[in-house]
């Protein structure tokens, strides 16, 4: 398989939130994928105790950073993605659950386009991405593997949404450097800086995606900070009105109610299959044809 991009880790506050996203990080994604903890000094000792326990453990080639003192969470990532030069990466949030499957899912799905800037999984708290409804913050699911099964079983036909959204996505290196990367002085979140590098990019003529075959879970929204809102709405005036328009309209609502149908006619193993990816970036599973 094709290495994977490295998947950058902002640790958050919530020591049970990272010790499930770390447990779920193991378990949905190929041994030996790169992944960067970075500690904006966030964590306590039992989030540091987590962290340390999962490093000595863990198949995936894992690093971990803690800063002296925080700088923010919008430029906490600005650093981050600064370190990774042009390259592409994942974006994960620490109090996310991403499926078996999500990271080889959302590399295939920006392979199958160039002009993919971002691409967003579902979540049951991803607003524009939200399934079963959109807009909705909904329960954890309850059985993480079929709905994976499930939704790796779509057509993938990549539909556009209003901007990538925090919960997990993936960003091309070259459209985020070409946009001039994170305004890290002007917005406060990650949430909101995520929204606004989304909207700079589709200027330029990139896309920002939903990758439909692929799930991440969790257990809120990323919500913005301080003068966020503000700052959104004075530069991209039109931006709430096209999210509102979208959350109304709901125009993947057909999409929805497909992983809707997957989800209630996929069969639950209890054995993962093993992903390959081709030399075109698709997602690949064993004999069966249906990835984990």
């Amino acid at each position: 398989m094709s290495e994977l991009p490295v998947v950058l880790v902002p640790v958050g506050v919530d020591d049970d939130a990272l010790d499930a996203c770390l447990a779920a990080l193991d378990a949905g994604t190929p041994p030996g994928t790169r992944v960067w903890l970075a500690d904006d000094a966030q964590a306590g000792p039992r989030g540091l105790a987590i962290a340390e326990r999962w490093l000595a453990r863990t198949a995936l080639q894992a690093d971990y950073t803690r800063r002296p003192r925080s700088i923010g969470e919008a430029a906490h990532l600005d650093e981050m993605l600064r370190a990774c030069g042009d390259a592409d990466v994942l974006v994960l949030a620490s109090d996310a659950v991403p499926l078996p499957g999500w990271a080889v899912q959302l590399v295939a799905c920006a392979a199958r386009d160039p002009a993919i800037a971002t691409a967003t999984p579902w979540c049951n708290a991803g607003e524009t991405a939200s399934w079963p409804c959109v807009g909705e913050v909904l329960p954890v699911p309850d059985e993480p593997a079929r709905l994976a099964r499930a939704a790796a079983s779509l057509p993938p036909h990549h539909p556009e949404l209003p901007a990538a959204v925090n919960h997990a996505v993936f960003l091309r290196g070259s459209a985020r450097q070409r946009a001039g990367g994170v305004d890290a002085a002007s917005y406060a979140s990650w949430h909101a800086a995520l929204v606004d590098l989304s909207l700079r990019m589709a200027g330029l003529g990139w896309r920002n995606v939903l990758c439909e075959t692929a799930f991440v879970a969790r257990g809120g929204e990323g919500m913005p900070l301080g003068d966020d809102v503000d700052t959104l709405a004075a530069r991209w005036p039109t931006w709430h009105a096209r999210l509102a328009q979208f959350l109304m309209q709901d125009p993947l609502h057909t999409l929805r109610a497909a992983l809707g149908h997957a989800y209630d006619n996929a069969e639950l193993r209890t054995q993962p299959d093993l992903f390959t990816v081709d030399a075109a970036g698709d997602a690949a599973a064993s004999d069966d044809g249906a990835a984990p």
